[in-house]
């Protein structure tokens, strides 16, 4: 991916995920709990929360074609059940939450670029 593409795509990235590193990674483990059991720290929340808080951790040189495609994908999913401004709104919970699981917060505002 040239370089261009993909300083958009990371700014495109930061935009729709505005929710921090610490607040997602607390979403999916009390998402991932049940009454009974808690799922560990690594693998509580879907495959897809999990690779959005790698990325939060990475630098932009240190991006691979996966964590890309991880990326696009998350813009594209949050793009595609919100309006373009991202203003924030609210909805059925089971809405809101699905994106959180993304690390978007559609009561939040997106993050500025």
């Amino acid at each position: 991916m040239a370089d261009q593409e993909t300083d958009e795509l990371w700014d495109a990235f930061h935009r729709v995920v505005n929710m921090s590193s610490r607040e997602l990674s607390e979403w999916l483990r009390t998402e991932a709990a049940t009454q009974d059991e808690e799922a560990l720290p690594d693998q509580a929340g879907p495959e897809t929360g999990r690779r959005v808080l790698e990325i939060l951790g990475k630098r932009k040189t240190d991006l691979d074609r996966d964590d890309r495609e991880v990326m696009e994908k998350v813009v594209d999913r949050v793009y595609q059940e919100r309006r373009d401004d991202l203003e924030p709104a609210a909805g059925e919970p089971r809405w809101r939450h699905r994106l959180m699981s993304m690390g978007h917060d559609p009561l939040k505002p997106a993050r500025p670029i």
